[in-house]
């Protein structure tokens, strides 16, 4: 009579342990999707980064410019009244 129940217990403790591999090959997954995400995401920052500086850049070109600009008009005597 305790086979009966000594192999139910085996039965239930396999598929627990089924259950748990596949979980664990789903957690893996999940790591690697988030490892990928983690990547992009670093990829993202380093391109904004990119632009940020090569705004920086623009604006100071910009800057000159109006400048220079400044200067030429102050030289022909054709500054704007502010």
């Amino acid at each position: 009579m305790s086979d009966g129940p000594d192999n139910l217990l085996l039965v239930y403790l396999r598929r627990i342990d089924a259950k748990v591999d596949r979980n664990t090959d789903d957690l893996r997954e999940v790591m690697h999707r988030l490892t990928a995400i983690d990547i992009s995401v670093a990829g993202l920052r380093r391109d904004i980064a990119a632009l940020s500086e090569a705004d920086a850049h623009l604006s100071a070109r910009v800057d000159k410019m109006s400048d220079r600009l400044e200067r030429i008009e102050r030289r022909l005597d054709i500054l704007a009244e502010s």
